[in-house]
């Protein structure tokens, strides 16, 4: 199974960016796991905003799950999000909130308190 890493890139420090997809990485061992940092754009002046979207759209494509972390708002992310759910994928979030928008909660298969309790779950799947 593959898994693409949703979560705040733009105006995010690396360590909002990295270390929770490094952990994952980690403890999903056997998945493929599908990491957008790999073509990290902060700090390019020159974007080429169609190859960066057209990139995300095409590795979601090809992924069974969508692993969102909602660690702060994200309009990036929650397009992914009703991007992933569009398509049929299975749409996994993890949220620090107590009460969630109804976009999120209708466009999510499952919603965890933790990223713990979302790779357990992916586990399972």
């Amino acid at each position: 199974m593959r898994v693409y890493l949703a979560g705040p890139i733009f105006q995010c420090r690396d360590a909002e960016c990295i270390n929770w997809r490094s952990e994952v990485k980690e403890k999903l061992q056997g998945f493929e796991v599908v990491d957008p940092m790999t073509r990290d754009y902060r700090g390019i002046t020159d974007q080429n905003y169609e190859e960066i979207i057209n990139g995300d759209k095409k590795q979601i494509e090809q992924c069974d799950i969508l692993l969102v972390n909602l660690i702060k708002p994200s309009v990036g992310t929650a397009m992914e999000i009703l991007f992933a759910w569009e398509r049929d994928k299975h749409v996994i979030v993890i949220s620090h909130e107590k009460e969630n928008s109804p976009w999120i909660l209708y466009h999510s298969h499952r919603i965890f308190p933790s990223l713990k309790q979302a790779i357990n779950h992916i586990k399972t799947l």
